[in-house]
């Protein structure tokens, strides 16, 4: 059902595209940073075992190699071989993999964009992206792509390109449904939950409230489990990162993201420094905004998660040099 959105996407474009030809005209688009944290900007919010070797899709591929060198070919022009698209594969709403199947807003991003530069659906190879090996995987050519809950930062901007944002996040909270929590102040005298590794609960004692106590545990499913206990008072990572733990049906109406986000952090495709691709990524994310597939994909992994309108949907030109 996706796939036919897509295309009727994708072909309307082409359309538009000769057109443009006969007539003239061009495009052109902007950049945003962030900080420097692992996955989104507060924190890297990976499940245990995400340490492991990048993983893939069928265990090891070895049939098609990532980086291909088929020509930059955009909306409706189909194209030969794999697009290999590194994704987290513990993140509730962000990226999951369940047997050999994936879900999350950046794999629904991520078949997008494939769908317009020309790749069908069974063309799309996902690998696990570990967030220190992010830069190394672009660089080494091991993915054409990466899209994982990566903030666009002046320091990875160093090594890889990127196209967009597709979608603007900030460190927030995760609390029970009707608290009196509305933002990291007011969590003086209640306990929230730290990831082991992370620096996101950190932050919240150090700069807003001196009388929290932090709670360990090892991943983000485990700090989730302890808030629907009620052991902890809160939860905190991006926005989007909540929402979608949150989404899962094993916590309908529990809980909610207080929507009082106090950082920024702008999500982007990871992709080589010098690829012809990178503009058509950004072309792909315009249309995906322009279309309503973005909202549909937020609704369908998200729930009724409120993002920042502010900043949302956020305008791509990633830096694609």
């Amino acid at each position: 059902m996706r796939r036919t959105r897509y295309a009727t996407a994708a072909l309307l474009l082409a359309g538009a595209t000769v057109l443009a030809a006969c007539g003239g005209g061009d495009d052109e688009e902007t950049t945003s940073d962030d900080t420097s944290s692992e996955d989104g900007g507060s924190d890297d919010g990976n499940e245990a075992g995400s340490d492991d070797e990048a993983g893939s899709e069928d265990g090891d591929e070895t049939d098609s190699e990532a980086g291909s060198d088929d020509a930059a070919g955009g909306a409706g022009e189909s194209r030969d071989g794999t697009l290999t698209v590194g994704i987290k594969f513990d993140q509730p709403g962000i990226g999951l993999q369940e047997g050999s199947s994936y879900t999350g807003m950046d794999v629904d991003v991520a078949h997008y964009i494939a769908e317009y530069l020309g790749y069908s659906e069974d063309q799309v190879e996902f690998v696990q992206s570990v967030s220190s090996q992010r830069e190394d995987m672009i660089e080494n050519g091991q993915v054409d792509m990466i899209i994982a809950s990566y903030s666009i930062t002046d320091e990875r901007m160093e090594r890889v390109a990127f196209a967009g944002p597709y979608f603007v996040a900030g460190q927030d909270l995760l609390v029970a449904t009707g608290s009196d929590i509305t933002g990291p102040e007011d969590l003086d005298g209640s306990v929230l939950c730290s990831v082991e590794g992370s620096t996101s609960a950190e932050r919240i004692r150090d700069e807003y409230a001196e009388g929290v106590e932090l709670y360990p545990a090892q991943t983000y499913s485990e700090c989730v489990e302890f808030l629907a206990a009620g052991t902890v008072q809160a939860v905190t990572t991006d926005d989007v990162i909540l929402a979608g733990y949150a989404n899962q049906d094993q916590y309908a109406g529990q809980f909610e993201v207080v929507g009082n986000p106090f950082s920024e952090e702008n999500y982007g495709v990871g992709i080589a420094q010098g690829s012809e691709d990178c503009e058509l990524v950004n072309e792909a994310i315009q249309a995906m905004i322009d279309d309503g597939s973005w909202d549909q994909f937020i609704s369908d992994n998200a729930g009724d998660f409120a993002y920042n309108e502010e900043l949302n949907p956020p305008t791509p030109g990633g830096s694609c040099v």
